[in-house]
């Protein structure tokens, strides 16, 4: 079997159910497990991915005025790839190629039957659900069972870690303009022990203006950018660190702002949350940054 991954999170997928031998192709955002980036990269932004958070906001929203796909998803290189599965998603536009995108490259092409499975977690059970999903179709049933029970145990573990005093908590999923996170992120929030502000399970992440957020008086906030590193997210910083609203939150006064890798972990759908609702739950009960500089870490914290 041949498989095309064009999303990050269907790519870690593959490779946690055993089937990373059978990926002949994937985004250009795919970096997990890291020899994924040995692969053809079948896609590309329209816009300049190092801009600001400001401009890369005001770049997709043009392309989108415009009718335009936010992503190029190379045909010819699909066509050479000759993909059996192509797994895609039609959850966020601005996040990766879409079904739409996949459905176009694939208009005039009718040499063989594919199959395209498109992903759309929006919440916590979503995304257990398309791990099954994608077991399915690349036969990897009983190891998707397997992977689902076993995340499944872990977050009722963490649940009976986190303290009887629940702290009221923000993240930030983009930095400017500010987006609340939403979709699964409040379920990890909650699995970790806290009380997500703002967004609930489920639901999409919206914008919001520091006024709401200083309405809503989190104990603590973590800032993860969809798409952006750790250090990548604290060079972008002073788009809100530099407002006297911001300055004034209970939360920057205390020093209670996180610092996430909203690329590799939350933000993504993937076997790998777990791991970020381990970490939501150190930012709120240890304090203690773990796991290397690629993981989190306390605003103002000398990188390691």
């Amino acid at each position: 079997m041949r498989i095309v991954s064009l999303i990050a999170s269907a790519t870690e997928i593959v490779s946690a159910l055993g089937a990373r031998s059978n990926l002949v192709g994937c985004s250009h955002e795919c970096d997990w497990p890291e020899d994924v980036t040995t692969l053809p990269a079948l896609t590309q932004p329209r816009f300049d991915t190092s801009m600001s958070s400001r401009g890369i906001d005001d770049a997709v929203k043009d392309v989108v005025r415009d009718g335009l796909s936010v992503y190029d998803v190379d045909r010819d290189l699909l066509k050479q790839l000759a993909p059996d599965v192509i797994i895609t998603q039609d959850q966020c536009e601005v996040c990766a190629a879409s079904l739409d995108d996949v459905e176009a490259a694939l208009c005039d092409w009718v040499e063989q039957d594919i199959r395209i499975v498109s992903l759309h977690p929006n919440t916590l059970s979503d995304v257990l659900s398309d791990i099954g999903k994608v077991g399915a179709a690349i036969g990897k049933e009983r190891e998707a069972d397997a992977l689902v029970r076993k995340l499944s145990q872990q977050f009722d573990g963490l649940k009976k870690t986190a303290m009887a005093r629940r702290p009221r908590v923000f993240v930030l999923e983009w930095i400017d303009p500010p987006m609340a996170a939403g979709h699964w992120i409040p379920a990890l929030v909650d699995v970790a022990g806290g009380d997500n502000v703002i967004t609930k399970d489920g639901e999409p992440s919206p914008y919001v203006t520091l006024e709401n957020v200083a309405a809503a008086d989190p104990d603590i906030i973590i800032v993860a950018p969809c798409g952006f590193s750790l250090d990548r997210t604290e060079q972008e910083m002073g788009a809100v660190s530099s407002n006297p609203i911001w300055r004034d939150l209970r939360a920057v006064q205390s020093g209670k702002v996180a610092l996430m890798d909203g690329n590799r972990f939350i933000n993504r759908p993937s076997p790998a949350v777990f791991e970020s609702a381990a970490m939501v739950s150190d930012i709120l009960w240890r304090g203690i940054s773990g796991e290397g500089p690629s993981a989190w870490r306390w605003l103002g914290e000398q990188s390691s």
